[in-house]
């Protein structure tokens, strides 16, 4: 279990913020911000991707009702689309700031790129969620509400598997693609099958 640091900037309110769901080849791309209380016991956090489904799921009520304020905000296939995935993540992670009731003087930003929120300064941080605990905890809220928004999808468009899959381009889902053809939620800048051959 790595060592999150409580803060990069000790005297500012710093808000963390993470993505989920840009790999995947439907759904929207899903971001979080948080600003964490430094005395708030957090006992397992870490970056989502090393969580387990039931680990994430313990964190999320921990961290929404810890949290000094959190935030999600999304971006749609449609938005995606139209101005790539990155710009959409980015896109999704200024909605998840703009919802926080609680203004940040600092933007802890996992990655390396960022377009930067009017009004707040940021630092990007490679690997950031496995590093900073306000950036892990948007992970898992990121990651938690992106999960549930593919599980409400999957009720609609059962055959994909979106409850397991997540939009994720796993084998399954791309047979499923390739026996059905795409639907309206799926990326349509997005490479769904992979070429002949491949």
């Amino acid at each position: 279990m790595a060592r999150l640091a409580r803060c990069h900037t000790p005297e500012l309110l710093e808000a963390g913020c993470d993505e989920a769901g840009r790999g995947c080849l439907a759904g929207p791309v899903v971001a979080a911000a948080v600003i964490l209380p430094p005395q708030l016991r957090l006992p397992g956090l870490d970056d989502s991707k090393k969580l387990t489904h039931a680990g994430r799921e313990r964190l999320r009520p921990l961290i929404e009702q810890g949290a000094l304020a959190w935030g999600v905000g999304s971006a749609s296939v449609e938005e995606i689309d139209r101005i790539n995935i990155l710009n959409a993540a980015f896109l999704a992670m200024h909605r998840a700031i703009a919802s926080l009731r609680v203004k940040p003087q600092l933007l802890l930003v996992d990655g390396n790129r960022f377009t930067a929120y009017a009004g707040i300064p940021h630092h990007c941080i490679i690997k950031g969620d496995g590093k900073f605990r306000s950036i892990a905890a948007a992970s898992v809220l990121a990651k938690t509400h992106r999960d549930e928004m593919m599980a409400a999808l999957h009720t609609a468009r059962p055959a994909y598997g979106w409850h397991v899959n997540k939009g994720y381009p796993t084998a399954d889902h791309r047979a499923a693609i390739a026996a059905l053809g795409p639907c309206a939620h799926h990326r349509t800048s997005f490479t769904l099958l992979p070429a002949e051959g491949e």
